[in-house]
C-alpha cells in the first residue's frame, strides 16, 4: 500500500523514534512492503518511517537507480544504531521526499559501520562507503529527528526560509502522494 508522505512541518519528522519491539506486535512483512511500495511511486533511494507518521526505528534503501555498483544496494535497517562514523567529510547534493523541491549540498563522512537487524530479524554489522554510506547517513538522521537542511549553513538556511516555511503551511505539491502540515 503506497502510504502518503509527511513534508517538513510535521512533528514526527523531528521526534527521536522508538526502538520496534520484535514481539509480533508491528507486522514487519507489511511494514516493509509499503515502505518499499511508497519510496518507488515517489521515485526515492530511501524512505524512514517517520517520513510516513510512524516514530519507529526503521527504514528501507534502494540505490539500484542512483549509480554503478549501487544496483544490489537494498536494504532493510531495523532498530539500527551508526557506531562509527570517520574519513574525510565531503559534499554531495541532497534532497529528502518530505521537503519537496529542495536541493542542497551537504556534508557528511565517507565511511560508516552500522548495527541493525533485517526484516528476519537478523542481527549484521556492516560497514560502508561513499554514496552508500551518504544514504543510510540521510535515512538514519529521520529516525533521530534530524533533516537534511539541519545540516547546511545558516546562510543557506535563510535563503531557503521562504520555501521550508511554505512547506510547514502545507503550500506544498509533489508528484508523489503526501501529507502536507496544516497550519
Amino acid at each position: 500500500m503506497i502510504r502518503p508522505i509527511y513534508t517538513y512541518g510535521q512533528p514526527v519528522l523531528r521526534k527521536k523514534a522508538q526502538d520496534i519491539p520484535n514481539d509480533g506486535s508491528v507486522d514487519i512483512k507489511q511494514l516493509v512492503a509499503d515502505m518499499f511500495e511508497t519510496m518507488y511511486a515517489a521515485h526515492g533511494v530511501g524512505l524512514a518511517a517517520p517520513q510516513i507518521g510512524l516514530s519507529q526505528r526503521i527504514f528501507v534503501v534502494d540505490a539500484a537507480s542512483m549509480e554503478e555498483g549501487l544496483e544490489n544496494f537494498k536494504k532493510v535497517f531495523i532498530n539500527p544504531q551508526i557506531i562509527e562514523e570517520k574519513g574525510q567529510k565531503w559534499e554531495f547534493e541532497e534532497g529528502c521526499l518530505s521537503i519537496p523541491d529542495i536541493r542542497e549540498r551537504v556534508a557528511r563522512q565517507a565511511d560508516i559501520t552500522i548495527e541493525y537487524y533485517d526484516q528476519d530479524w537478523k542481527h549484521h554489522k556492516e560497514s560502508y562507503s561513499g554514496i552508500a554510506a551518504r544514504i543510510i547517513q540521510h535515512e538514519y538522521d529521520h529516525i533521530e529527528g534530524i533533516l537534511f537542511t539541519d545540516h547546511i549553513s545558516t546562510f543557506r538556511k535563510q535563503l531557503l526560509k521562504n520555501k521550508l516555511d511554505k512547506i510547514a503551511k502545507g503550500k506544498v505539491e509533489a508528484d508523489y502522494r503526501i501529507l502536507p502540515c496544516k497550519k
